[in-house]
């Protein structure tokens, strides 16, 4: 099976990205080694909290180089929630730096009636790369679940992989580049739908294994 890192950085729920990652089809190995992310198959980001802790921990680990060699290299990698965020260059939420990898900034949702902030619960996502492997064998406009009140804004739209639309705000809530995908949503924790979208970043790095 193949063997994906699962970086540690004391800024995510390790234990549900790791079932989910078991359910579809390959072993997680939780690390904050350096050595151990270049070795994996594939890496994934995870993260719940606040930028700026988030930024510092991965800092403070010295996680930053292994992160952007990782991508660099070719390996899938996939970034879920602030794992997201902290790929940008700088946040509304926060001071620090982000990792920089990909161009754009980390916004705030607008308050307008009849919305709650954070964003929190199910709500569809809306395909802008429809083709991308993530979203193999998902019916349109799937069911995901989300839980933020900051959302990326790429400065190429073109990295765009879906979108959701919070009362009147549209915004990011994928991105897909090569090797790089990462979710502002919650795959673990979207049911069948998440499960299948797990699966396919599993089909992903099998084929390249065998490539």
């Amino acid at each position: 099976m193949p063997v994906i890192a699962v970086v540690d950085y004391d800024m995510g729920n390790l234990h549900s990205v790791c079932k989910g990652i078991e359910k579809a089809g390959a072993t997680p190995k939780i690390t904050d080694s350096a050595k151990e992310i270049s070795l994996a198959d594939a890496v994934v980001l995870p993260g719940v909290g606040a930028f700026d802790p988030a930024v510092q921990h991965l800092r403070e680990r010295n996680l930053e180089q292994p992160i952007k060699d990782a991508i660099a290299s070719g390996k899938p990698f996939l970034g879920i929630c602030l794992g997201l965020q902290i790929l940008f260059e700088s946040s509304a939420e926060g001071t620090q730096p982000g990792l920089g990898i990909i161009k754009g900034k980390v916004r705030r949702f607008q308050h307008e009636p009849g919305i709650t902030i954070p964003h929190m619960g199910w709500n569809q996502l809306e395909f802008t790369q429809p083709k991308s492997i993530l979203w193999e064998h998902l019916p349109a406009n799937p069911w995901v679940y989300f839980v933020h009140s900051y959302y990326v804004d790429p400065t190429d739209p073109q990295v765009r992989a879906a979108t959701v639309t919070h009362g009147t705000q549209t915004i990011t809530a994928a991105i897909a580049k090569e090797n790089l995908m990462a979710v502002q949503f919650h795959p673990e924790k979207s049911s069948n739908i998440g499960l299948q979208i797990l699966s396919n970043f599993v089909s992903q790095v099998r084929e390249q294994i065998a490539a």
